[in-house]
């Protein structure tokens, strides 16, 4: 392999030409993530097929599976589709579950659901309603402090209806662009920049379709207890949450990043006059279509129309050159079939896991280890589950990858200990919408950080995330023992 024939001789390397010290390193780390991953697969291995007892050759096959592909998202770092299909693949070939398993992932509600919804946002990006609106809204608003509060109700309520924060961040980056410009000023400017990303994350937990990973949850919800939160139940859970962590980060860049004056400097408004001074017909027919589907999701139980199907509706009504100016063969264009993919492949394998009785052996075994006195404890066992899920973002940078690890790695076994399992697949799913500590742990962070010139850099983010972290593990562990329990989804 030619690793060093990738860019020429520049400021890093020496007269001749020679590789520096900095790319000499790249190679070790490589071969040492290798031998880690080698040393976990083989060990694991050794342990799952020969010294584990009482396991079937299924449940052996799905653990093994599990293992594997956790080692390539953590230590190797490989791209998280290729390996959630092998996984999927591999399960079916050697018989731990049937091909039609593997099959109907691809055909599953979630994967139909998130389509749609991915057809939905690209219209609406393409006729630029929502920037329409938001831009007409912040118009209104003189002041920095005034601004930072619109935008983070506004950000907010884009998560009910993008079904992506990388789709968010994207639409909403030129609305960013034009409020630097206005302002002028690097300091309001860097705490804009991560009021931006870190509320688009924030947010995604109040909405079902907010991230994958949350309909990951509702399905394996629905494996474990026949039943699982709707669109308006999955508001009513995560909605209060997700909406005072959005609100908590606001009041951070506010108050510590940002001074008094800064606070109540004056905006320039040359947004408003770049913005047409009404919607067009065209944009309230999407906005009218949009708004009807967001109905008929909320309406869902009286109705009974399954979600995916009353998006399919609304995909194929706004992919039409006659109502948005977008045909369907362009909007689908817009789809992250990588991110749909994913989802069938981590489904397959959060089935097995559930099918073949793999998560519940799991279970079984840590309260065999942990003892059944910790079970006295539930709100020790949320908070651990709380902790563990909010700093996985570290390690695992898929949101998706992290909820199908977690919840049969932590979730499952620790309910066993006493918690209800509901519960706490709902405060791993929350935990791990947190990832704003490192530039690589969200796509939304990313491209903000990636803007010329960068308006903030990775000690900004360390020191913003250093701040919000504890309240926000805090306020999991006071809704999962306090507010869950009075709506319904016991503690224990």
């Amino acid at each position: 392999m030619a690793l060093y024939a990738i860019a020429p001789p520049g400021p890093h390397a020496d007269r001749r030409g020679e590789p520096s010290a900095t790319l000499e390193r790249t190679v070790p780390l490589t071969r040492v993530k290798q031998i880690a991953a080698a040393i976990v697969l083989t060990f694991s291995g050794m342990l799952i097929f020969l010294a584990i007892d009482g396991l079937t050759m299924p449940m052996r096959l799905t653990l093994a599976v599990f293992v594997a592909t956790t080692t390539a998202w953590t230590i190797l770092d490989l791209p998280d589709t290729p390996v959630a299909l092998a996984g999927a693949a591999v399960l079916a070939v050697f018989g731990a579950i049937d091909e039609d398993v593997l099959y109907r992932s691809l055909g599953n509600e979630i994967v139909w659901l998130m389509l749609a919804a991915f057809v939905v946002a690209g219209v609406l990006r393409q006729v630029g309603v929502i920037e329409h609106i938001i831009r007409r809204l912040l118009a209104r608003f003189g002041t920095v402090q005034g601004l930072f509060w619109a935008l983070t109700f506004l950000i907010f309520a884009t998560a009910f209806i993008i079904p992506s924060t990388s789709a968010r961040a994207a639409m909403l980056a030129p609305v960013y662009l034009g409020l630097a410009a206005a302002i002028g000023n690097a300091r309001v400017n860097l705490a804009l920049a991560l009021l931006f990303p870190s509320v688009i994350l924030l947010s995604a937990g109040a909405s079902l379709i907010g991230a994958g990973a949350h309909l990951v949850a509702a399905g394996m919800m629905e494996h474990l207890r026949g039943q699982s939160p709707g669109f308006l139940g999955w508001i009513a859970l995560a909605g209060p949450f997700s909406l005072l962590c959005s609100l908590g980060a606001c009041a951070v860049l506010l108050r510590l990043f940002l001074t008094g004056d800064e606070r109540a400097m004056a905006i320039a408004k040359p947004i408003a006059d770049e913005t047409p001074t009404s919607l067009t017909p065209q944009q309230w027919t999407v906005l009218a279509i949009t708004g009807a589907m967001i109905l008929l999701f909320a309406a869902q139980p009286m109705h009974g129309i399954g979600m995916p199907l009353i998006g399919i509706a609304a995909a194929l009504l706004l992919a039409n050159q006659r109502v948005s100016g977008l045909p369907l063969k362009t909007a689908l264009r817009g789809v992250e079939w990588n991110l749909l993919l994913f989802l069938a492949g981590t489904l397959v394998i959060g089935e097995a896991l559930l099918e073949t009785g793999t998560a519940q052996v799991l279970a079984e075994r840590v309260v065999g280890l942990a003892g059944n006195g910790i079970a006295t404890w539930p709100a020790l066992i949320v908070a651990f589950a709380a902790i563990v899920s909010t700093l996985s973002h570290l390690v695992i940078t898929s949101r998706t990858a992290r909820v199908t690890i977690l919840i049969p790695a932590l979730a499952l076994p620790a309910a066993a200990l006493g918690v209800d399992p509901l519960n706490l697949v709902m405060v791993v799913t929350l935990g791990s919408g947190f990832c704003q500590t490192l530039m690589v742990s969200a796509k939304p962070v990313a491209l903000f950080a990636a803007m010329d010139p960068p308006p903030f850099g990775q000690a900004d983010l360390i020191r913003f995330a250093g701040l919000l972290i504890v309240p926000f593990v805090a306020l999991i562990v006071v809704f999962a023992t306090l507010a869950w329990p009075l709506q319904g989804l016991p503690l224990h």
